[in-house]
């Protein structure tokens, strides 16, 4: 089909004629609707970059938390894990907290001592203001502790 007449068809169904393959011979062409197909193709790209690096879950809590409100925290961690997302832990500290930031590290470490074997540390603890924040990622279920061990050797934790 001539290019006028492909056009002239689009025109007559209020549609568009999108090239789709133009290097090839012949160019493969569309009738469709250009506003539509770029928001489908924006949404194909995010659900792509979506699955490629996983979602990252936050929890948050404070340096003086409790052992079983902390057993609860790590529960739903290692939930987070088995669906494969990334988990961003921030320590947030108020007030005179603050004079007492080693109490978050402290914190930090025996977080990062009880998952071990099924997260790794990503990101190492730092202080960003207030809050002190660290990501953990999941270990592959085949390596398991193997993992968790040489991410840790390499992270220098």
């Amino acid at each position: 089909m001539s290019t006028r007449d492909a056009l002239e068809m689009a025109y007559d169904m209020g549609l568009d004629l999108v090239l789709i393959a133009p290097n090839v011979r012949p160019p493969v062409a569309k009738i469709l609707d250009y506003g539509k197909f770029k928001y489908e193709e924006k949404k194909r790209m995010k659900q792509a970059k979506k699955k490629s690096h996983g979602e990252v879950k936050e929890i948050s809590m404070r340096p003086n938390i409790s052992d079983n409100d902390l057993k609860v925290k790590l529960k739903k961690m290692r939930e987070f894990f088995e669906d494969g997302a990334k988990v961003k832990v921030r320590i947030f500290f108020r007030g005179r907290e603050m004079v007492h930031t080693d109490r978050g590290f402290e914190l930090a470490d025996r977080i990062v001592k009880e998952l071990e074997g099924e997260a790794a540390l990503e990101v190492k603890p730092k202080l960003e203001g207030r809050n002190l924040t660290f990501m953990m990622r999941p270990v592959r279920k085949q390596g398991g502790k193997k993992n968790a061990e040489d991410e840790n050797k390499k992270s220098g934790g």
